[in-house]
């Protein structure tokens, strides 16, 4: 089963932690992608730009509408993901619970991935 782990984190407060938290932060991110990779159990993954460069997309009345930004103001924004093959949900949990953003206040959702039934296998 396939697990999408969405990593969440205060933009604001990323900028404003001192450079070594940060590079400290990136070489255990570096760490575990490395050994989620080792291990087989990372499918991809990748660390998003900041929300200033998205853009949204809607349709409204059956018109398209392109909006510079992410979709809803929140707390946290989206940063990255990871797509895991694991057993089970716990797995999955437990590999999340590594992600070391998470310690400095960020969230992580854990979902499992549906995969459509025309999809290629």
């Amino acid at each position: 089963m396939q697990y999408m782990l969405l990593c969440c984190f205060d933009e604001y407060a990323w900028e404003t932690l001192p450079d070594a938290e940060k590079n400290k932060i990136m070489k255990e991110y570096g760490e575990l992608i490395q050994d989620l990779v080792k291990s087989g159990r990372l499918r991809e993954g990748g660390q998003l730009h900041p929300t200033a460069t998205a853009t949204t997309v809607r349709m409204k009345n059956g018109k398209l509408s392109f909006t510079d930004g992410p979709f809803a103001e929140t707390k946290e924004q989206l940063g990255g993901y990871h797509v895991v093959e694991c057993h089970d949900l716990n797995e999955a949990m437990t590999i999340a619970a590594r992600i070391p953003t998470l310690h400095t206040g960020g969230a992580i959702e854990v979902r499992p991935v549906a995969v459509p039934e025309c999809a290629p296998r």
